[in-house]
């Protein structure tokens, strides 16, 4: 575990949540406590809001041509004036604002995606373990099957026969991965079912439904939600991949991934127009990766605690 993953003390962390709360604000708590999930919280809103803001202030249309400006390299290595930090791709268009614009499509996807891997992996995960019998097995017959058949090869079959929009790719990616959360949901509700409070609630009167929302599913956000927070940067990856394969979502509007394929006939005099979505990227996805490890070493260590 490298210095930024450690925190100064995990059992006073744990001890300081307080018995009353829920594994999930305990664990969400103690994640805080870390600074790695600090600095991938703070590195990840801090990119998001200059993707949100910069864009709309500066005045500068990501998609429009300038055959005066093309190929300026960027300020570190021109006459480090401001008007493209960047520098400007083959056609003039900004990369600064490409990238960031291309951030925003990333992210949209890879939370909308994410999300609704949740539902439907959740929802038929809790069905699955809860109801069991003939509808257990035919859900994990169905989780079997879906994960015999790799998500990229899936997306690319579908997406290359059909006009590869934005829904289409969030469905497409959706209905593609939500096997891992409903295996996850599945465990924690054959593990929670049988327990005293779920058999009082039944005794009370409460119907399957109302314990599996009320009761059960509460259980199952801790396991999910470092995993979440993970796919989400998955989900980008995947976008990426699909874009510079043209089969993201299609130019004028730019991503990263089309951004790179654009740039990659330009490596050896205008390196800047693949490398720098390829910085957001990376740096993105890194602010991702900390806060999930930390989630996920929380999530750990209030286990261990008993909670």
């Amino acid at each position: 575990m490298s210095p930024i993953d450690r925190p100064t003390s995990d059992s006073a962390a744990v001890g300081a949540l307080g018995r009353d709360a829920s594994p999930t604000g305990r664990m969400l708590r103690l994640a805080w406590s870390r600074p790695s999930f600090k600095v991938g919280l703070i590195v990840f809103s801090t990119l998001l809001l200059a993707a949100l803001v910069y864009p709309e202030i500066s005045g500068i249309d990501p998609t429009k041509m300038n055959y005066r400006a093309r190929l300026v390299p960027p300020i570190f290595l021109g006459d480090w004036t401001w008007a493209h930090p960047l520098g400007t791709d083959q056609l003039g268009r900004d990369v600064f604002v490409r990238c960031l614009v291309g951030l925003r499509y990333s992210v949209l996807i890879g939370l909308t995606t994410v999300l609704l891997m949740f539902v439907v992996g959740c929802g038929l995960g809790l069905v699955s373990g809860f109801k069991g019998g003939w509808i257990d097995t035919a859900i994990m017959r169905l989780t079997d099957a879906q994960l015999s058949i790799p998500m990229i090869i899936l997306a690319i079959s579908i997406l290359g026969v059909s006009r590869p929009t934005v829904p289409a790719i969030i469905l497409v990616l959706g209905l593609s991965g939500w096997p891992l959360y409903a295996r996850v949901a599945r465990s924690v509700t054959l593990a929670e079912r049988g327990k005293e409070y779920i058999r009082g609630e039944r005794v009370l009167g409460a119907s399957d439904w109302r314990i599996m929302l009320l009761f059960v599913a509460p259980a199952v956000l801790p396991p999910i939600a470092f995993v979440a927070v993970l796919d989400v940067a998955r989900m980008m990856i995947f976008e990426s991949i699909l874009g510079f394969l043209g089969l993201g979502v299609q130019p004028p509007t730019p991503t990263f991934g089309n951004i790179i394929a654009d740039g990659r006939k330009y490596l050896i005099n205008a390196w800047w127009i693949a490398t720098m979505p390829g910085l957001f990227l990376l740096v993105t996805l890194t602010s991702l990766n900390l806060m999930g490890s930390a989630m996920e070493s929380a999530r750990n260590k209030v286990l261990k605690g008993g909670a």
